[in-house]
């Protein structure tokens, strides 16, 4: 065998194996960072941390989507891409693994329970899960349509990662704690759509699979009324994480 390492596995925790010896566990340079946060100020390690933009899709932030449909103020979830296409560059450019995590059901729908699908058309008018939109749009939410592809404004790179979900948290029946884990992640910003909802109850779920959870509040919006941004703000920094911001975070990394 050649004394050339080659790699064994995926990920940040792949194996390296030479002729001599088969190394486990790959030197890695921590790169720590300090950051504003509340309700105490942090200090992270840049190359054990990952991004998850959660639902930044035409559904829930572009003209014609469900939301807009619905008549929710689509400014409060397109608020954060801005913010977010900001931070994308400078996290890129530190190597940061970018997670893009949305909705992306199968058009039977079959992996989906009545409750879920309830909980997307609770008056039965049609704009649930898999029905049509206006437009030839094809179908709400459903894998490859335009309704869960990722607006327009923030363009995903070749070595972002997708994960497709179907629920509200997006580690219930998906890949995304297996594939954190072969990145050897340890620590989750939090950014996306709707802050009240998917994102806290992923961020809630990171929390309870040991990762350490930092919502980005600048980066993050929901069409709910105010008293759910603040109970779930209240939650998170005495529950289950951390709250900080892109503001924050883009001048920290230098």
């Amino acid at each position: 065998m050649s004394d050339t390492p080659r790699s064994i596995g995926t990920g940040r925790t792949a194996w390296q194996r030479t002729a001599e010896r088969i190394v486990l566990a790959p030197a890695r340079k921590a790169h720590p960072v300090a950051l504003d946060a509340q309700p105490v100020a942090l200090e992270l390690d840049l190359a054990r941390t990952a991004l998850v933009v959660v639902d930044m899709q035409n559904a829930f932030c572009a003209p014609g989507g469900l939301a807009d449909l619905a008549g929710a103020d689509l400014g409060r979830t397109r608020a954060p891409i801005a913010p977010l296409n900001a931070l994308l560059a400078a996290l890129r450019w530190h190597g940061v693994p970018i997670v893009w995590l949305n909705w992306g059901n199968r058009p039977d729908r079959l992996n989906l329970p009545p409750m879920a699908q309830h909980a997307f058309d609770p008056q039965g008018i049609g704009r649930g899960i898999g029905d049509p939109l206006p437009g030839e749009r094809g179908g709400v939410l459903l894998k490859d349509s335009w309704s869960a592809a990722i607006v327009d404004e923030l363009r995903p790179e070749p070595g972002d990662i997708h994960v497709d979900k179907y629920r509200v948290s997006g580690f219930w029946d998906t890949p995304l704690d297996s594939i954190l884990r072969n990145l050897d992640v340890r620590t989750l910003l939090f950014a996306g759509v709707n802050l009240d909802v998917c994102v806290y109850h992923t961020l809630a779920d990171a929390h309870f699979l040991g990762y350490d959870c930092i919502l980005l509040d600048d980066c993050s919006g929901t069409t709910a009324p105010q008293f759910c941004v603040d109970a779930t703000m209240h939650n998170i920094k005495k529950c289950f994480g951390f709250v900080s911001s892109s503001a924050a975070l883009v001048p920290a990394l230098g």
